[in-house]
C-alpha cells in the first residue's frame, strides 16, 4: 500500500501543515446507497472508515458484517472489510469527527412535493459536523457528495459551518464538492474506474487531501469551482434522462412505421463523429439551416399522423425560438438602437440563410424600429448565387439593403455588435471595437469568455 496523505495538523497561525501515514481515517455520514458503497470502497482500498448514521438498524447491520443495501459485490466487501477492522459504523458525530480527519456527506436529498430539494438531513448533518469541529484543534476536510443545487455550498453550507463551529474555511476546516457518478447494479464497477474524479473547492489544502483519499482511483483528478462541481452532477444526470426519454420517443415512433428500433440505433451508434460526441454540446445560439428544422417537423407531422404524442422531440422548435428570443432581449435590455450584426447564415463558412435564427433575430429588431448594419462576407450579395441570391431576393429583400461592406463599417456603425456566428474574421471586432460599444456574443467567440473585455456579455455564458 502506497503512502497516503492522512492527517492535516493544527492550525499554527494562517499555516495549515500536513502530515503524511500509511492511510487516511475518514468518516462517511449517510449509510443509504451512496454512503454505503463509498464506505466499502473506501475501506477495500486501505483507508479507516467510519460509517455514521441516525439509524441504528443501519448501524447494527455494518458492525455485523451485513450491508445496509442490496448491491452487487457490496455485501462481500462490506463482510471482509468488517471483519479486518477497517470499518464500523456509529450514531456517535462527536466521536467520529474526533477519530477523523475527513469527513464525507452522504445523505439523501429527496424531492418535496414542488420539485425543490429537501436539505433537511444534508442541513442537519452539517450542523451536527459544525458543533463537533467546535471541539477539535486538528483541520479537518468535508466532503459533500450529496446531490445539490449550484450554489448550496457557497450559500448555505459553509456559511453554516462557520457559524456553528466557530472556525473559518481554509483555517479550522476545509470545504468541498465532489460528486458521485455511481449506477445501481454497477456501483463498485463505477467506483473503480469513473470517467474522472471531480472535486469543486476553494483552498488547495482541501484539494491535496481529496487528491490523495482518491489515489487507489486510476482516473483523471479535475478541480475546479464548487458551482461548476454541482451543476456538472445536474448536467450529467438531466443528460441520461434526457438520452433515455429521445431514444423511447424515436422506439415508438419506429414502432409504429413498422421499423426495428435497436437496429437504427446500432447503426445510430457507429458515428462517433457527431451522434455519440462531444459535437452540438457547447452552449451557444439556436439551429438552424436547411435541415434540423425541416426535418424535425416533418418527423413529428409523420408521427402525428400516426396518433403519437411525442412531446420530448415536439418541445425541441419552441426551445430554439425561446433561445432566439433570449438573444434579442438581451439587445433591448441594452436602450441602444444602433445594432451591428456579424453573421446572418445559421453558421460560419455557408451562405445558407435558410431557417438561420439570425435572420429572424434581425427581422424582430427591424420591426421594433432598430438600425441595423450586417456584415457577413459569405453573403455579400456579390457571392450569391443560385438558390441563396434567389431566397434573398424573393424571402428577405428588405435586408439586403442592410448588408454591410466590411467589419469596419459596422463597427463604426454600432452602439451593440451581435456576433452572430463563428467566422474567425469577427474575431478581429474586440481590437477594433471602442470600449463603450456593447459586444453580445452568440458563439463565445473569446476562449476566457470576455472576462476582460468591457460591456461583454454572452448569450448563455
Amino acid at each position: 500500500m502506497c503512502k497516503r496523505l492522512a492527517r492535516a495538523s493544527e492550525v499554527s497561525g494562517r499555516e495549515t501543515r500536513i502530515v503524511y501515514e500509511d492511510d487516511m481515517k475518514i468518516s462517511i455520514f449517510g449509510l443509504g446507497y451512496v454512503g454505503t458503497v463509498t464506505s466499502a470502497c473506501f475501506a477495500r482500498n486501505g483507508h479507516e472508515v467510519i460509517g455514521v448514521d441516525v439509524n441504528p438498524l443501519k448501524v447494527a447491520l455494518l458492525n455485523d458484517g451485513k450491508s445496509p443495501i442490496v448491491e452487487d459485490e457490496i455485501g462481500d466487501i462490506v463482510q471482509a472489510q468488517v471483519q479486518n477492522g477497517r470499518l464500523r459504523a456509529t450514531a456517535d458525530v462527536d466521536g467520529a469527527i474526533a477519530d477523523t480527519d475527513l469527513s464525507l456527506i452522504c445523505v439523501g436529498t429527496p424531492s418535496n412535493g414542488n420539485g425543490s430539494l429537501s436539505m433537511s438531513s444534508v442541513l442537519n448533518v452539517t450542523k451536527s459536523i459544525a458543533l463537533a469541529l467546535r471541539n477539535k484543534s486538528q483541520y479537518h476536510v468535508v466532503v459533500v457528495r450529496s446531490t445539490v443545487v449550484p450554489g448550496t455550498v457557497n450559500r448555505q453550507l459553509i456559511p453554516l459551518l462557520e457559524r456553528e463551529s466557530g472556525k473559518r474555511l481554509g483555517a479550522g476546516f476545509g470545504l468541498c464538492f465532489n460528486p458521485e457518478f455511481l449506477r445501481e447494479g454497477s456501483s463498485v464497477r463505477d467506483f473503480d474506474a469513473p470517467p474522472f474524479t471531480l472535486v469543486g473547492v476553494r483552498e488547495e489544502v482541501t484539494a491535496d487531501m481529496v487528491r490523495q483519499l482518491y489515489a487507489e482511483i486510476k482516473a483523471p483528478f479535475l478541480t475546479t469551482s464548487v458551482e461548476v462541481a454541482e451543476t456538472v452532477k445536474y448536467a450529467s444526470n438531466i443528460y441520461h434522462a434526457l438520452k433515455i426519454s429521445f431514444a423511447n420517443e424515436l422506439g415508438s415512433y419506429c414502432k409504429a412505421l413498422g421499423v426495428d428500433s435497436h437496429e437504427v440505433m446500432d447503426i445510430f451508434f457507429q458515428d462517433a463523429k457527431l451522434n455519440l460526441s462531444k459535437a452540438y454540446l457547447r452552449p451557444g445560439f439556436a439551429f438552424g439551416g436547411s435541415c434540423l428544422p425541416k426535418d424535425l417537423r416533418a418527423l413529428l407531422y409523420h408521427a402525428r399522423a400516426h396518433d403519437l404524442d411525442l412531446p420530448l422531440l415536439e418541445s425541441i422548435l419552441p426551445s430554439n425560438e425561446l433561445h432566439v428570443k433570449r438573444a434579442v432581449d438581451m439587445i433591448l435590455a441594452q436602450g441602444k438602437r444602433k445594432v451591428g450584426i456579424l453573421g446572418l447564415s445559421f453558421k460560419a463558412g455557408t451562405d445558407d440563410l435558410r431557417e438561420s435564427p439570425l435572420v429572424r433575430l434581425t427581422e424582430t429588431l427591424l420591426g421594433k424600429g432598430y438600425d441595423i448594419r450586417i456584415y457577413d462576407r459569405d453573403v455579400s450579395m456579390a457571392r450569391l448565387m443560385g438558390g441563396n441570391k434567389e431566397y434573398i431576393e424573393k424571402e428577405i429583400p428588405h435586408l439586403s439593403c442592410l448588408l454591410a461592406r466590411s467589419l469596419e463599417e459596422v463597427v463604426d456603425f454600432a452602439e451593440v455588435i451581435v456576433i452572430g456566428n463563428s467566422n474567425k474574421e469577427f474575431g478581429e471586432v474586440f481590437s477594433k471595437r471602442r470600449s463603450e460599444q456593447v459586444v453580445i456574443d452568440l458563439v463565445r467567440m473569446l476562449a476566457d469568455s470576455g472576462k476582460s473585455q468591457p460591456n461583454y456579455h454572452g448569450v448563455c455564458w
